[in-house]
């Protein structure tokens, strides 16, 4: 699988819902449209959470990874 270039990365490992969706979001609003944010966390409500709000927020969600037992990347792309 190619990996995907991202401009900017946010790393939550630690947070938990809502605040990881917030912190998400709060980023995403600094980047252009276009532009890719790879967010990482380790907590699993927020692997299915974040990518759901994104989409109803408009966003475009590139993928959902699992990087180990407990991480995973969400790649979202800022349409709007």
């Amino acid at each position: 699988m190619e990996a995907l270039n991202y401009d900017r990365e946010l790393d939550i490992r630690g947070d938990v819902c809502p605040f990881t969706f917030v912190k998400s979001k709060l980023v995403l609003e600094q980047m252009e449209l276009g532009q890719i944010l790879r967010v990482i966390v380790d907590y699993k409500p927020s692997a299915d959470n974040v990518p759901k709000s994104m989409r109803e927020e408009g966003q475009e969600v590139l993928g959902v990874n699992q990087l180990s037992e407990n991480t995973w990347e969400i790649i979202i792309k800022k349409l709007r």
